[in-house]
């Protein structure tokens, strides 16, 4: 794959006269496998346009999140701190429109016009292939490449810290940045008791349910919870799921996921549907709408997300 952009003049030597604060690390060329792919990067990314969310805490922990110039979609104010908030609402919003199955609607002209040397994340109607045509490098949450198999776990998390600070010249960061998110799960205490559980995506309105197996972020998070996933012996990562499979497995506590909705209305479209007080998690009221990406793709915000789990359903509760 070609390099993302031809090396400006003051980087081809490292802190030559007019370079500013650019490191030596940060100017020199880098390549990382994405998806498959070889993506080159002949100095950091300086302008960074988000497609998605999940890259936003990875930028923060590095201290490179002012080099987005744009970005599309939704970010959910519950995700951020104060200071990262700020932040992105500096940043310029080219759209968060969506069509019905939630997938970010943007033309390959809007993004290109901003002149990225890095865009983050794929959408529908803007592929790798299509922005590399034009010499601008495209990385995705490797948990969300199409056709991945590999079984997630926290160490992915860890590795795209690594990976990200590889990119943009912020090594050391990187390491202080893992050690830190590693001892938030040295911190966790799970309960002992044994306790089982299903991770959801219901549909609003009605429509298809689906649970998630042992290949999604759902399965090693509920394990760091001490749960057992009623699901977990499904090798899919995401998969339909009636209300009968449900009532025959039967788990104590519920996670519904969802996508920036009205929790109580995420809430109500399992809890509504025929038969579904026969379930235990709903009669005895453990059932927890959550944040898509506070579970999906592996990211510091999984964590967040397991630390929240944690404390909505302690032992004995």
């Amino acid at each position: 794959m070609k390099a993302s952009r031809l090396l400006a003049a003051c980087a081809t030597v490292v802190l030559a006269a007019g370079c500013g604060a650019a490191t030596a690390e940060e100017t020199a060329a880098v390549t990382v496998v994405n998806c498959g792919a070889e993506v080159t990067f002949a100095k950091a990314p300086e302008r960074v346009v988000l497609l998605k969310s999940a890259a936003v805490p990875y930028l923060q922990s590095l201290g490179v999140l002012d080099r987005v110039t744009a970005r599309a979609g939704q970010y959910p104010k519950e995700y951020y701190d104060a200071a990262t908030l700020a932040q992105l609402d500096r940043i310029p919003l080219l759209t968060d429109k969506t069509d019905t199955s939630g997938h970010l609607q943007i033309s390959k002209e809007v993004v290109i016009s901003q002149q990225p040397d890095l865009v983050l994340g794929e959408v529908d109607n803007l592929s790798r292939e299509t922005l590399s045509a034009v010499d601008i490098p495209l990385l995705e949450e490797p948990a969300m490449c199409p056709n991945a198999t590999a079984v997630p776990t926290f160490d992915d998390i860890y590795a795209q810290m690594e990976t990200y600070g590889k990119v943009f010249g912020r090594t050391a960061e990187a390491g202080k940045a893992v050690e830190a998110l590693k001892a938030r799960m040295a911190g966790i205490r799970k309960p002992t008791e044994k306790r089982t559980a299903a991770v959801l995506y219901p549909t609003v309105g009605g429509g298809v349910t689906y649970a998630y197996g042992a290949a999604s972020m759902a399965h090693p998070q509920l394990e760091a919870a001490g749960f057992t996933n009623v699901f977990g012996d499904s090798k899919e990562r995401v998969f339909e799921v009636t209300l009968e499979e449900l009532l025959g497995r039967n788990p104590d506590v519920l996670i519904l996921l969802h996508s920036d909705g009205d929790p109580k209305a995420v809430q109500a479209a399992i809890t509504g549907l025929p038969g579904a007080a026969k379930l235990k998690a709903v009669s005895s009221g453990n059932v927890m709408p959550q944040l898509f990406n506070f579970t999906e793709p592996p990211s510091p915000l999984s964590i967040d997300g397991l630390e929240r789990i944690v404390a909505r359903f302690p032992a004995g509760a």
